[in-house]
């Protein structure tokens, strides 16, 4: 099983202990019991098609943070974790929560979701990895799938049932919503989501193998442990909501930090600013009513001064301080070359002081040498909506064919459509933000809608498109239906 809405603290930093190291794929499983065999769960298909309905559902009851950026960050962390994590032929989906709790949660399927809160408390990037890692070793060892198994249920409809649940603790909205639900189902997320202990522990030992492996230092998610034992101490006798679903013994941390201390990774991780200028654009985002306070939660991790800088820029353009904020964006990105998102940010900049051709030009010149990063690609695609609708169509089409499942993407291109006289096209681009966002039900109607329009105005090419996405939606309602 996974957990919902299953939190992270992440903060400090401790000495590393020292030990003779061995190579991290030396590292055996410890005598840890075997839990049986992985593949021996729900089909992989079927677990698929669960986990997208569920994340359409999320999606409608919990608020989405919007950055492109951090989006590319956080996929791009999730790819670099995969392949050493044991998932075989996995498709990942991640999602970005606007929340300020610290939460991480993985679900069948692939679906992986961070907050924006634990930007807050990771420090390091290999903090945040070890954070991932542990849920994919949940995924890859389909826990989710093995507890329904102990509980001899049917799998399939327990394991709607339980995501479902996991729905009732994303209810309502926003941090109060949240918080609200989490503390009046906590004997319901106590009963039914948390892990036993020897799943955690197996999640805790694939996780430091991933990380090991990927070139992050295993002992990250001992001080992860440590973090959160602090914080439960802190907490007296009742700790946090949260905290009641991920335990954290001392037991549990002496094995971790014994593990640990036995790997060596190979191939750390080059030192880059990247995480910390990520972290910043969080840390904005979550104190956005005054930039100082993410301005002094940025300093207390002792960042990389080009973050510091990076960050003092993104509040400059919050105050309209716009000419200011690019000179020093445009001054970074010539120390860091290899950084896209600074450009990029640049360009976004540009773009909120309402500068469309200033935009167009920055992305451009951008996209010359980087034609795939896809924060730039979608900034491009706005701005050619205030410029050339019809280019800024054929854009964003071909980045939704590319991006499926990004329900921002098909909003900008219905907009992109309906200013290039293309509607039925818009229609259906508006169906898929719908379904996409878990209100299959306007989905289907806006589908009849981009129908009649396409045989009205002869948009033949789009019927066909609209024929296989109908029987989608209509595959999508039924497993809806479940939850």
């Amino acid at each position: 099983m996974i957990h919902a809405l299953k939190p992270w603290l992440v903060a400090g930093s401790l000495a590393l202990t020292g030990a003779v190291a061995t190579p991290a794929t030396a590292v055996d499983d410890y005598g840890l019991p075997q839990l049986g065999t992985p593949g021996t769960s729900a089909s992989s298909s079927e677990e698929f098609r669960l986990g997208r309905a569920w994340l359409r559902q999320f999606r409608a009851r919990a608020p989405v943070w919007q950055d492109a950026i951090a989006q590319d960050y956080v996929e791009s962390l999730v790819d670099r974790l995969l392949p050493h994590s044991e998932i075989s032929g996995a498709r990942t989906a991640v999602t970005l929560v606007d929340s300020r709790m610290l939460n991480a949660f993985a679900v069948p399927g692939g679906v992986i979701g961070v907050n924006s809160g634990l930007f807050s408390f990771a420090e390091d990037e290999a903090s945040l990895a070890s954070v991932l890692a542990h849920e994919l070793g949940h995924l890859s060892q389909k826990h989710y799938a093995r507890r329904m198994e102990r509980a001899e249920q049917t799998q399939i409809p327990a394991m709607a049932a339980m995501l479902a649940g996991m729905l009732i603790a994303a209810g309502g909205g926003g941090d109060a919503g949240i918080a609200t639900a989490m503390g009046s189902q906590a004997a319901f997320i106590q009963d039914q989501l948390a892990y036993s202990r020897r799943y955690e522990q197996e999640a805790d030992r694939i996780g430091l193998r991933t990380m090991a492996q990927a070139g992050y230092d295993p002992q990250a998610m001992v001080r992860m442990f440590r973090a959160m034992q602090r914080m439960a101490s802190l907490q007296g006798g009742t700790p946090p909501e949260f905290l009641l679903t991920h335990p954290v013994t001392e037991s549990r941390i002496s094995d971790t930090e014994s593990r640990a201390s036995q790997m060596s990774v190979s191939h750390p991780r080059d030192e880059s600013p990247l995480f910390d200028m990520v972290r910043a654009r969080a840390l904005l985002d979550l104190h956005r009513s005054n930039p100082s306070q993410a301005n002094a939660r940025l300093a207390e991790g002792d960042p990389a001064p080009a973050a510091r800088r990076y960050l003092t820029a993104l509040i400059d353009a919050e105050r309209g301080q716009t000419q200011a904020a690019l000179a020093a964006l445009d001054e970074l990105a010539r120390e860091l070359p290899d950084l896209p998102l600074i450009p990029t940010s640049a360009a976004e900049v540009a773009f909120k002081a309402g500068d469309y051709d200033a935009t167009l030009e920055r992305t451009h010149r951008l996209l010359r040498l980087m034609p795939d990063y896809m924060p730039a690609q979608r900034l491009r695609g706005e701005a050619l909506l205030h410029r050339d609708p019809d280019q800024a169509f054929q854009l964003l089409r071909d980045l939704t064919e590319r991006r499926p499942e990004d329900p921002q993407l098909f909003s900008l291109l219905a907009e992109a459509a309906g200013h290039s006289d293309r509607e039925a096209w818009g229609h259906l681009a508006r169906a898929e933000h719908l379904q996409l966002t878990g209100r299959i039900d306007r989905a289907i109607r806006q589908l009849d809608v981009a129908e009649d329009v396409a045989k009205s105005t002869g948009a033949n090419t789009v019927l066909s498109r609209i024929e296989q996405r109908r029987k989608d939606f209509l595959d999508y309602r039924e497993t809806m239906e479940k939850f």
